[in-house]
């Protein structure tokens, strides 16, 4: 639909009492659906449309730094500069697969665009990747469209952001970096890119349309598994795949740490529980209010644990498995009834039902309608933890990667048929 007419409340309704919402519909959003039905929109700037899909159309001609202009007016890049998806740099990446340039590989909601190779490859040459980077990415393009991702729900004002995990040969193949400051280095950095492109350009979330994070989105981000560090199978082989496979896994996480949305109730301003939520923050951030659902009416949370090698191993030393360290965090994270109620009460404005409600209606456990002193568990099951060695070996880090609505979804790499010799070809 072209030239579609929005009227948008002027402010944020979780935090305005009711004279200041009962003002704002009448006096400006009522106008605005008025306008919107019946003032003719001024004619905007011709974007381009590219009308039937034609592979090997020019799009446009000119020197790098126009074609970055052209493409950042038509929202295609992610503010850096690409690098130009020539037909034959494109054609370059297509030796890499299996399949005709215009099969479909997935349809991605929210666009609802099929993704096919050839649309993959260009946001993939625009990335900076290699050619021998295609399996990955189809991979990856695959993981997008899994139902668990649960894709349509990423434009969150929360600013969920997809990452990559990449586990199996392929990462020392082409020499992924799993170790110091993995996710800058090697083709780390571009696999991730090209993901978020392909976010933007096939499934459709744009900042400031529909992908709405509140302070924005750092670039995707790419990681791969130490797996010769670890003392525990790894990533790949806990969720079914043979230790030879490779594998793309798509994860999302609220990587500024989750952003409250302070809410006015009767009893506290707005202004009042603001001053409150930021006192909380200094000392702690979760994303409390869907850790501890469970059952098909449950909010999907997920939660990545990045543990560096030194700390994996001593936890085997001290006799722990993965299943025994997600069990012991289960079991272990636990807050005072009193205080969960509080962040469910003031800093999710959408969330109306108690904690004793869910536990009621069976999405919370039933200690949840205890009393409240009562030390309850934050996680719906040790399921909800998911464990990956990776980064400085030499280190004591660990780091918690905490997001909504979706679990990690797995693809295994498909290599095209002729992968030794393409590859001695492209190295």
């Amino acid at each position: 639909m072209s030239d579609l007419r929005v009227a948008e409340y002027p402010g944020a309704l979780g935090i305005d009492n009711p004279d200041q919402i009962r003002q704002r519909i009448t006096e400006v959003l009522f106008n605005n659906i008025i306008d919107g039905l019946t003032v003719q929109p001024a004619p905007g700037a011709a974007a381009f449309s590219a009308g039937r899909w034609d592979p090997a159309k020019i799009v446009f001609t000119g020197s790098p730094k126009q074609v970055d202009r052209f493409f950042a007016e038509q929202d295609w890049t992610d503010g850096l500069p690409v690098v130009p998806p020539t037909t034959e740099r494109v054609e370059q990446f297509l030796r890499f697969v299996n399949c005709a340039p215009d099969e479909e590989i997935a349809v991605l909601p929210p666009s609802n665009r099929k993704a096919v190779p050839w649309t993959i490859a260009v946001n993939a040459v625009m990335a900076g990747c290699e050619p021998y980077h295609m399996p990955i990415i189809m991979a990856a393009v695959r993981a997008l469209a899994d139902p668990r991702f649960n894709i349509n729900n990423m434009g969150s004002t929360s600013g969920l952001l997809p990452f990559v995990l990449l586990n199996g040969p392929i990462v020392k193949e082409l020499d992924f970096a799993s170790g110091a400051q993995l996710i800058s280095r090697g083709s780390n950095p571009v696999i991730g890119r090209a993901v978020g492109l392909i976010f933007k350009n096939i499934a459709g979330f744009v900042s400031g349309k529909n992908y709405m994070g509140t302070f924005g989105y750092p670039l995707v981000f790419t990681l791969a598994e130490d797996e010769e560090g670890s003392p525990w199978e790894s990533f790949h082989v806990e969720h079914g795949f043979p230790r030879d496979a490779s594998t793309v896994t798509l994860g999302v996480t609220n990587n500024w740490g989750p952003a409250p949305s302070p809410t006015s109730t009767p009893e506290k301003s707005g202004a009042q529980v603001t001053l409150e939520v930021i006192c909380k923050e200094l000392v702690k951030k979760k994303r409390l209010y869907t850790f501890p659902g469970r059952g098909p009416h449950a909010e999907k949370a997920i939660i990545t644990v990045l543990v560096s090698a030194t700390l994996a191993k001593s936890l085997a030393a001290a006799g722990y498995s993965k299943h025994a360290v997600k069990e012991y965090l289960y079991e272990h994270t636990r807050m005072p009834l009193r205080e969960f109620e509080w962040v469910t009460r003031y800093t999710t404005a959408k969330e109306r039902s108690t904690p004793r409600e869910k536990a009621a209606a069976g999405v919370f456990p039933p200690e949840y309608a205890g009393a409240p002193d009562d030390m309850v568990r934050l996680l719906s099951g040790p399921d909800i933890v998911h464990i990956v060695v990776c980064g400085d070996p030499n280190r004591n880090r660990l780091m918690t990667l905490e997001g909504g609505h979706a679990d990690p979804t797995t693809a295994e790499v498909e290599l095209p048929h002729n992968w030794p010799e393409l590859l001695e070809q492209a190295l």
